[in-house]
């Protein structure tokens, strides 16, 4: 399976590029991004019909799982997790 070519490393790599792509979204001014900004900025809003959105949305829930971003419950937008955040503390104001 250490083939740079088999399926499953072609995959891998993607999705950790698709997943960069977002952390350096989140890493830019205005820092928060609703799924759809961020499907339309990248260009990958899509999905079959009447469920457009779920390819970044799949990514962001990779990413939530691994502690790297949170959604904000009142707005619905996503930001990257801070290390105060990691050690429980509320983040400054940007």
């Amino acid at each position: 399976m250490n083939q740079p070519h088999h399926p499953y490393m072609v995959a891998q790599k993607a999705i950790a590029q698709l997943k960069s792509a977002i952390h350096l979204l989140l890493s830019q001014p205005p820092y928060e991004l609703k799924n759809v900004e961020i499907g339309r900025l990248l260009g990958i809003l899509t999905g079959h019909v009447r469920h457009e959105g779920h390819i970044p949305r799949a990514l962001l829930a990779i990413m939530e799982t691994e502690g790297v971003v949170e959604q904000n419950p009142s707005t619905k937008a996503w930001r990257l997790r801070t290390l105060e955040d990691l050690r429980g503390r509320k983040p400054e104001a940007r």
